[in-house]
């Protein structure tokens, strides 16, 4: 399309097949939009495209997700500050028009229906993550937690430094550190027994600061620009993993095609030794 719109602390780049987003980087720029530097989100991605008005004689432009297209749009999960929200572009009211017409040209490729998987690249995050009660890792296929002295409490303390390999963790939750409880926490695919409190209780959850699978935000610790990123970054590694345990009896294409999905995980350190034989055996025994 080659059409291109300027507005606050960003430009939004429309391509042929998707939209490319570059952010500033400046002092008056969202510290999270300086983190994600640049992001390229494909049409396919978004669910719906809208211009309303904005402040000040300005229009606002905002591109809705589709469901399960945007790992970082799914665990913000709405928490995030219009300010913030790396799909709104305030415009200058001049704008509006040509806006709309994009908008409208694009109505017909755009679709509501959940997406099957990630179609959105996640945003690059920092190997580490310094929250009030830890400092959070992930590299080599895990997520490992290392409690502060000071900041956690005498569970985590007592419990022991804790390192949840991609295969056990099953979801992520992020919640945000604007907000009161902000924290993030690992959904253990075993529902985590006595350290989450069991089944006799059912799905309330154990308290954030009392959880070896969570940590805690707060004191400056843990800020959107450096855990969101982060809690995204993981969850889309959990779900690169879904596939390839999922669904009986492939076919022999279905086969090579796992098989090849299994080289690539085990090859970038997402499956140890052992998970890589015990599942392509598994799949070659299927077939």
């Amino acid at each position: 399309m080659g059409d291109v719109l300027a507005g606050n602390h960003a430009v939004w780049e429309f391509d042929s097949d998707s939209v490319l987003i570059r952010f500033e980087r400046g002092i008056r720029t969202p510290r999270l939009w300086s983190a994600l530097g640049q992001r390229r989100i494909p049409y396919e991605a978004l669910a719906g495209l809208s211009v309303t008005a904005g402040k000040r004689d300005t229009v606002v432009l905002r591109a809705e997700p589709r469901p399960g297209a945007d790992p970082l749009a799914e665990v913000a999960a709405g928490q995030l500050r219009d300010v913030c929200d790396p799909y709104r572009l305030v415009l200058p009211g001049e704008r509006a028009a040509r806006a709309q017409s994009l908008a409208e040209a694009l109505e017909a490729r755009l679709t509501d229906e959940p997406a099957e998987r990630f179609l959105v690249e996640v945003p690059q995050p920092p190997l580490q993550l310094k929250a009030y009660d830890a400092r959070a890792t992930f590299e080599a296929g895990a997520v490992t937690f290392r409690w502060s002295r000071t900041g956690a409490s005498s569970t985590k303390w007592k419990s022991g430094d804790r390192t949840y390999p991609l295969a056990d963790i099953s979801d992520v939750e992020w919640h945000s550190p604007e907000g009161p409880g902000g924290h993030l926490r690992l959904v253990l695919r075993d529902g985590g027994g006595a350290e989450r409190g069991g089944a006799d209780r059912g799905a309330v959850p154990v308290p954030a600061d009392q959880d070896p699978a969570a940590v805690v935000f707060g004191m400056g610790n843990g800020a959107v620009h450096e855990s969101l990123p982060f809690a995204a970054a993981v969850l889309a590694a959990i779900r690169r993993r879904t596939p390839v345990a999922a669904g009986p009896g492939p076919g022999r294409e279905d086969t090579s095609d796992r098989l090849r999905h299994l080289a690539e995980l085990h090859g970038a350190g997402l499956l140890t030794d052992a998970e890589y034989t015990t599942l392509r055996d598994r799949f070659t025994a299927d077939a």
